[in-house]
């Protein structure tokens, strides 16, 4: 009897090892690639000119959804991914000022959990390379302060910025896991030519790739890579730029008109859509060579993201993990009109280092450097061509209404122009053959994006964390949409960002651009936002406002600026701080 149990016993221990690990084989690795300030139409899948084939690759390979959306800005879009929440419930419904009020504190809540502490314990490791900017990180005294630093938020590793913004040459809080370094005194990453921000982040990236399949090969993974591109300022190599030498010549008409084609033999428009007006009038255009510059380097940057994009994904084939992994492609919000470095007269270049030049430990704090670190001042003004280490600049609103084409307005606002993004999902393990290469005009959020991890990883999302009660998550599954089915969203989608505010109903959406009042548009027919329904409509209005209403009192959002005379001069002195750093 002894001799018999005791084999029961192995046997039992035997398949529950046997389960555990066929289960842990079923878990997909997850990354989450995210590009900073780019339009609908860029990359080349979804319209763009731009070269993208390793995007492309992978949209040919899955899934593409054209009615996804972000939030209209770089933090709290960075908030929703994490935590499958809106932003203004995890703490972060404008920037990195603290408001006065629980939706605005300015500083990931722990009323949420981040991808990674929803994922660990289902047994993934977790990395990071890329923008934090989910924490306070422009001064010495805000990053001695590392308690939402993303390891200190579960992940393992992490290499990246926790700022919002900086010089792609030498970026501001840099960090490797927990320790504070710069570009220049980093023994660990010594790349053959200059140092490049975008480069450093494939790299790493790739390298958290190999190390796992080295170091963890029994375990799936959960990889966050959240690049800065194509966010000012504008910089690129000159010969990446050259790539581009005549392909914006003509200005901005011919440039979107075949955006728009393309988009509509592609699929991820419809004609019946219609197309926004065009903001920018070429032959207005004081400095030709400038204008078309600043779109050269805003193309160079995406090339190079997308290149840096193919080495992650060579590194998954190589190290055997390519099948099962769930590769997610988006970005934060649209095209970026605002005006960082192009206002001013024109500063030449310095013909020598006019500054003393700076220590390889001192830091760049600013998301706007005075300097080079080899003593030229940082320049801008308008005609100041953008490219090198010592200028800053932003490629303009009127490259913007490029990058958003079909849509009207931009980063800032949720029209469509601020609010919509490309989202590709890749998994051969998991996308039936069929669905490969389709579209799906479901629309969806960032919410949604925790949900779907939390599901394909076999997770469970936590009631509680570390003590704290976590509000339960906003979002539902994409998985569904990956197999052809309804995702059957219980609720409508909502919106606010600087007092801009929508509600996604179906086909139906309502919106509002500060301060102004509620717009109705059919965006089955209409995506373009050009005929306002809402005084035809006035009780589908009254209907979905209270809707917004009601979400509002629920997730912390509060009547913009903040509601109080001390949170706007907060806003205010944040700013002036960060530099005129409105789009960080």
């Amino acid at each position: 009897m002894h001799l018999r149990q005791k084999i029961f016993t192995t046997a039992l221990v035997a398949l529950v090892l046997f389960l555990g690990l066929a289960r842990a084989a079923s878990q997909p690795n997850v990354i989450i690639i995210m590009a900073d300030d780019v339009g609908y139409s860029d990359i080349g899948c979804y319209g763009g000119e731009i070269a993208t084939p390793n995007l492309d690759a992978l949209a040919a390979g899955g899934v593409r959804f054209t009615q996804f959306y972000n939030t209209a800005r770089c933090c709290p879009t960075r908030a929703a991914l994490l935590t499958g929440l809106y932003p203004h419930q995890a703490g972060i419904g404008h920037m990195m000022g603290d408001y006065g009020t629980e939706g605005y504190r300015g500083d990931l809540n722990r009323r949420s959990v981040t991808l990674a502490e929803a994922l660990k314990p289902a047994g993934y490791r977790t990395y990071a390379a890329g923008k934090w900017h989910v924490t306070p990180g422009d001064t010495a005294a805000a990053l001695a302060n590392q308690k939402n630093w993303p390891l200190q938020r579960g992940f393992d590793r992490f290499y990246g910025t926790i700022h919002g913004a900086g010089s792609f040459w030498d970026p501001s809080s840099l960090v490797r896991d927990n320790t504070l370094i710069t570009a220049a005194n980093d023994t660990e990453y010594r790349p053959s030519e200059d140092y490049y921000y975008t480069d450093a982040l494939s790299d790493h990236a790739a390298k958290f790739i190999r190390e796992h399949k080295r170091d963890q090969a029994g375990k799936p993974f959960l990889l966050y890579v959240p690049y800065t591109a194509a966010h000012w300022p504008m910089h690129a190599r000159e010969r990446d730029i050259a790539k581009y030498k005549g392909r914006y010549d003509g200005g901005y008409t011919p440039v979107r008109a075949a955006r728009w084609e393309k988009q509509k033999q592609l699929g991820v428009a419809d004609a019946a859509w219609g197309l926004a007006p065009q903001v920018g009038e070429w032959d207005k255009v004081k400095n030709k060579e400038f204008e078309i510059r600043c779109m050269e380097v805003y193309a160079a940057m995406l090339t190079v993201m997308d290149e840096g994009i193919g080495r992650i994904v060579a590194e998954l084939k190589a190290t055997g993990q390519f099948e099962n992994t769930v590769i997610c492609y988006l970005q934060d919000n649209g095209g970026n009109a605002e005006t960082n470095g192009r206002i001013g007269e024109f500063t030449p270049r310095a013909p020598a280092p006019s500054l003393p030049p700076m220590a390889k430990d001192a830091q760049q704090l600013s998301s706007r450097p005075n300097q080079t670190r080899d003593g030229y001042p940082v320049r801008g003004g308008y005609g100041v061509l953008p490219g090198p280490a010592d200028t800053y600049m932003a490629y303009g609103g009127d490259w913007a209404n490029v990058s958003n084409t079909p849509f009207r307005e931009y980063k800032h606002w949720v029209h469509e122009g601020g609010i919509a993004t490309p989202l590709i999902v890749h998994w051969p393990a998991g996308i039936p053959a069929a669905r490969r290469g389709k579209i799906d005009a479901q629309p969806g959020h960032l919410i949604d994006l925790m949900a779907t991890c939390v599901d394909l990883a076999g997770a469970k999302y936590p009631a509680r964390f570390n003590g704290e009660a976590i509000t339960p998550m906003e979002g539902v599954s994409l998985r569904p949409a990956l197999e052809g089915k309804s995702l059957k969203r219980p609720q409508p989608i909502f919106w606010e960002h600087e007092g801009n505010r929508a509600v996604r109903d179906g086909q139906w959406k309502l919106v509002s651009k500060f301060p102004g009042g509620w717009e109705l548009y059919d965006i089955s027919a209409d995506r373009a936002e050009q005929r306002d329904l809402a005084a035809k409509e006035p009780a589908r209005v009254k209907t979905m406002a209270a809707s917004y209403d009601a979400w509002a009192q629920r997730a912390y959002v509060v009547p913009w600026p903040a509601n109080s005379a001390n949170a706007t001069n907060k806003a205010k002195n944040s700013k002036k701080k960060a530099g005129a750093a409105s789009g960080n």
